[in-house]
């Protein structure tokens, strides 16, 4: 069995722009724009960036929630880009998704019991009492009693929903879980209850995580390797402390300058970005981020950097041409 789960390569989603009378097709937005890279099973592979980086548009590419421009997908030698829907439906069991906003990715009519249930039916797994039996299971196993299956969503906090997203994304015992920005809408404390939940049941189930956010912080709790994203490129990629420790990127230098330490006795050094995100309909020529990059050169502004593999740091960046 191979070691690599997921194997993303050149993957592009450009959304068309249209205007006019007749809707004619006036430019689009590069939303994720030549991003490769693999998740090795059992690993956590976190995807940083700020908003708009196209770190979200990638996670539902993964999935095919949204069809990809261009570029492949392939989990475990199959090629999802390529599925016909009856081969994606079955691929689905395997790959799951927890998304952001744990109430607006909940049905309100339903209770909680057939939320659960609805990804069996779906995908015909037990019957009905197998069915109950798992979802009482999968409650458990999230920190939430048998009789919670009977309320609905409105009844639960936004912890208590969002372990609910994930005992759903447990259903079908998946290999593979999405999670995109799956913390961000709790409070701290609630953050952390639930990131120690997702490693245990990470241990417990074998799981693979990629792990969506912008918050740095809370990807260093969680992740193997980071990857960073900027306007739809992935500039970076390392193992989680050596990114931490050691970033290459100006970008990802100045995104983890801004994350504030809680110690009152230490200076840290800022660096700081200058102006605002360009536009993805024009994204700037060479680097992309060679607009706000206080190290920029001549060569940044014309041509695209080159993917380089220094002290095992994956990055994208013409400072590492020699």
């Amino acid at each position: 069995m191979s070691e690599i789960l997921l194997e993303v390569n050149g993957l592009k989603k450009y959304f068309p722009i249209s205007g006019g009378f007749f809707g004619r097709k006036q430019g689009e937005i590069k939303a994720v724009d030549d991003v490769s890279f693999f998740v090795k099973r059992g690993e956590t592979l976190g995807i940083v960036g700020e908003s708009g980086c196209g770190k979200s548009t990638t996670g539902r590419l993964l999935m095919r929630l949204i069809e990809a421009s261009d570029g492949s997908v392939i989990f475990e030698d199959q090629a999802i880009t390529k599925m016909s829907k009856p081969e994606l439906r079955k691929i689905r069991r395997d790959i799951q998704m927890v998304f952001q906003d744990p109430y607006a990715s909940l049905n309100p009519r339903h209770s909680v019991e057939k939320i659960l249930e609805e990804p069996l039916i779906v995908h015909g797994i037990g019957n009905k009492e197998e069915r109950k039996r798992r979802v009482k299971e999968m409650l458990e196993v999230v920190g939430l009693s048998s009789y919670h299956a009977k309320r609905y969503p409105h009844q639960f906090s936004g912890g208590q929903r969002q372990r609910i997203g994930i005992a759903r994304a447990l259903m079908t015992k998946p290999k593979l879980i999405i999670a995109d920005e799956p913390v961000s809408a709790l409070d701290v404390s609630i953050q952390a209850q639930v990131l120690n939940l997702m490693k245990d049941i990470q241990k417990e189930f074998q799981l693979t995580y990629i792990f969506i956010a912008h918050d740095l912080g809370v990807v260093r709790q969680i992740s193997d390797r980071v990857g960073v994203m900027y306007l739809g490129r992935l500039v970076e990629l390392a193992d989680s402390e050596e990114l931490y420790e050691n970033p290459l990127h100006p970008y990802t230098k100045a995104l983890l300058s801004a994350v504030p330490v809680p110690d009152p006795d230490l200076k840290k050094e800022t660096v700081l970005i200058a102006g605002d995100i360009p536009s993805p309909a024009n994204p700037p020529s060479g680097c992309a981020f060679h607009t706000r990059c206080s190290e920029r050169m001549d060569i940044c502004k014309t041509t695209r950097p080159a993917d380089h593999i220094v002290n095992g740091h994956y990055v994208s960046c013409h400072l590492y041409n020699g």
